[in-house]
């Protein structure tokens, strides 16, 4: 995937180093993830709703309840601004104003536009489901006409993003780095639990492979 020419609004300012443009490293992160926080200004108050989304190609699923006032805002063609981030670790280090977090993260800017089309919207659903987890879209009931209809999916393009990246030790001052603290990261690792069952399941059946063998992260 080629690198993105950053625009005036997504080049990384502060601490430029940490800047990344190179799609591929922008859709991994995007593939990691599973919420975002979608940006809007609505009569002069601004708003950044948290919701799950889907990367798909060139661009970033997301879908709602057709009443929710986010995404009815988003239909008017309104400025957005979508965020995701990551958390690998925690930065410790001998003075309080260095210690940090090891993250990744990423900014899309834009307008995001409704997907009508039945079909289109049924892709898209599957796409959302299966990101959440491989394989589950042929593993329950598809949504029906009511839940369709009440359903609005929505796409904002790729085409204005950036990331920031922070990683490696602590930066401390010269000076301080002989003081007797301990210093280093604490990794927060992506990890998973012992599947719960829904406690009105059907005795008998069994924990899905893709369930019992999922594991976060690309």
């Amino acid at each position: 995937m080629a690198t993105n020419a950053p625009s005036n609004r997504t080049r990384v300012k502060r601490l430029p180093a940490r800047g990344i443009y190179d799609r591929s490293e922008i859709d991994a992160i995007l593939d990691e993830g599973f919420v975002c926080h979608v940006g809007f200004v609505v009569d002069g108050q601004p708003f950044v709703i948290p919701t799950g989304y889907a990367r798909d190609g060139d661009r970033v699923l997301i879908h709602g309840s057709a009443a929710s006032r986010m995404l009815r805002t988003l239909e008017n063609g309104v400025d957005v601004c979508v965020t995701v981030t990551l958390t690998d670790a925690l930065v410790l280090a001998r003075s309080a104003f260095h210690h940090s977090v090891n993250y990744r993260s990423v900014v899309i800017l834009g307008k995001a536009a409704p997907i009508n089309d039945r079909e289109d919207k049924i892709d898209a659903l599957r796409i959302l489901t299966n990101h959440f987890i491989p394989s589950r879209w042929d593993d329950c009931r598809p949504p029906n006409e009511v839940e369709l209809k009440a359903t609005t999916a929505m796409e904002i393009p790729l085409t204005e993003a950036s990331a920031k990246v922070r990683t490696g030790p602590p930066g401390d001052e010269d000076e301080d780095y002989a003081l007797p603290y301990w210093a280093g990261l604490l990794p927060i690792p992506p990890t998973t639990q012992t599947p719960i069952p829904d406690p009105r399941l059907t005795p008998g059946i069994d924990i899905p492979d893709y369930v019992k063998g999922y594991r976060r992260g690309k």
